[in-house]
C-alpha cells in the first residue's frame, strides 16, 4: 500500500522505494526529465516529504526558514502527482507563457499557483516541462534573492508562500 507521506523519508532513493511500482515508474520518469534539464547550481534532495530541487544552503544559507530555496518539487499523492514549478508561479510572466504554450498542446491543464497536477504521464508535455526546468540557472536565482530580498519568499516554495511573504515583509520592517 502507498503510504510515503506517513513515513520519515531521508533520501530520494528511500522516497522512490516507498512507492508502489506503477507510481515509482511515473515519478522516476518525471524525475529523469527534471534531472536531465536541470541547470548547474541546484541540488536534489528530500524537501517537505517530496523530491525537491533547490539552491543548496552552501550557496545561499540566509533563507527565511533555514531550508534551501526551492525551485522544483515532485510528489506522488494519493490520487495524483504534483510537480511544483516555482518558475511559473501565479501571475508571473513565466506563468502566462507556460499556460499559453500548454493550451497549444491540447492537453487539459490542472494547475494551482505553481503546482501542476497530473494522473498519468500522458497528461504532461515533458518537452515543455524540460524547457521550463532548463530556463533558470541556479546562480541567477541565488543572485536575485541576494539582490532583491523582497522576492525571497516567492522563490522559497509555494507550499510555504504565505509564511514566506509575511516573514520577509515583516523582517524588512523591523
Amino acid at each position: 500500500m502507498f503510504d510515503a507521506m506517513s513515513k520519515v523519508i531521508g533520501t530520494v532513493a528511500e522516497y522512490l522505494d516507498s512507492l508502489e511500482p506503477p507510481k515509482r515508474e511515473v515519478v522516476s520518469t518525471v524525475r529523469d526529465v527534471v534531472n536531465r534539464a536541470l541547470p548547474l547550481g541546484y541540488k536534489e534532495d528530500i524537501a517537505f516529504s517530496m523530491i525537491g530541487w533547490g539552491v543548496p544552503l552552501e550557496r545561499y544559507p540566509d533563507t527565511y526558514n533555514g531550508q534551501p530555496l526551492s525551485y522544483i518539487a515532485l510528489a506522488a499523492q494519493k490520487r495524483h502527482y504534483s510537480l511544483y514549478l516555482n518558475a511559473v508561479y501565479i501571475k508571473s510572466v513565466g506563468e502566462a507563457e507556460f499556460r499559453q504554450r500548454w493550451e497549444a498542446t491540447g492537453r487539459k491543464l490542472n494547475m494551482g499557483k505553481s503546482c501542476l497536477r497530473f494522473t498519468t504521464l500522458d497528461d504532461l508535455d515533458l518537452d515543455l516541462i524540460s524547457e521550463v526546468v532548463a530556463r533558470h540557472p541556479g546562480g541567477r536565482v541565488h543572485r536575485a534573492v541576494r539582490d532583491f530580498p523582497r522576492h525571497q519568499g516567492l522563490l522559497a516554495g509555494s507550499w510555504g508562500l504565505r509564511t514566506a511573504r509575511w516573514s520577509v515583509t515583516n523582517r524588512d520592517r523591523m
